[in-house]
């Protein structure tokens, strides 16, 4: 089924964009984040129920307000419909917070000695920061500039609104000399966004594997491999029940 399907116009704008995102992060600008608390300080101390559809107040490393504005975006990336509930129905916003609170956040397999020149692309991500640190920068960015925009929290803003200030993010249009916040939205923000709908829903997003059932995906790849050469140009019964991890643990 394809996710343009049924849509209404305006619909999905950043889910039809899925695989064009590049994996290179923007440089932050020290003199911007002087002024940033450590992003550990807002963190809270307690998991968020894995059934649950808020970590506004149980995040891992989120704070309440960074993680209404999360949860704010995902429900505006991917706002409920016949294919699929809305993000934070569907746990978009509880993957990327556990993403940033673990390995992947702190860096641990980055090189992060420096010296720190600006890179280009094929470098890959090139920052004193960690991701989690980064993420929660260019958040912060974000957040100001819109309620400078606006005079409204990202969270207050209708979703309309929210969707035509994310183009104007999305299209390099809200940058300026101290951060490239095009850069932090396409290569960083989305492409976590992406990882949410789409990765196994133990791992908080894609719950109840609706995004796999959307493209008609059956779930464990290691399972498939005669499947493939059989069905192949075929609908595959199996993916009306998609399977995880959890499903065989």
């Amino acid at each position: 089924m394809s996710l343009n399907d049924r849509e209404p116009p305006a619909r999905r704008l950043f889910l039809r964009q899925i695989g064009g995102a590049s994996s290179v992060a923007a440089l932050a600008a020290p003199a911007l984040l002087g002024g940033l608390a450590s992003p550990l300080a807002s963190a809270q101390g307690s998991a968020a129920e894995p059934n649950g559809n808020t970590c506004s107040s149980g995040c891992l490393s989120l704070g309440p307000q960074e993680a209404a504005c999360v949860e704010a975006l995902v429900n505006v990336m991917c706002p409920a419909d016949a294919l699929t509930p809305s993000g934070v129905d569907c746990g978009l916003h509880l993957y990327i917070d556990r993403q940033l609170a673990g390995g992947w956040g702190r860096g641990d397999q980055l090189y992060r000695q420096g010296p720190w020149h600006p890179g280009k692309p094929q470098h890959g991500y090139q920052s004193p920061l960690t991701p989690e640190q980064h993420f929660k920068a260019g958040l912060a960015v974000l957040r100001r500039e819109a309620q400078q925009r606006t005079g409204k929290a990202i969270e207050q803003l209708e979703a309309n609104r929210l969707d035509a200030l994310m183009q104007d993010v999305a299209a390099s249009r809200m940058d300026d000399e101290r951060y490239a916040l095009g850069a932090w939205f396409n290569d960083f923000f989305y492409p976590l966004f992406v990882q949410a709908c789409f990765a196994d829903p133990m791992y908080g997003g894609n719950r109840d594997k609706a995004f796999w059932r959307a493209v008609g995906f059956p779930g464990l790849p290691a399972f498939h491999g005669r499947n493939v050469v059989q069905y192949r140009g075929l609908s595959f019964p199996g993916a009306a029940k998609p399977q995880s991890i959890e499903d065989f643990s």
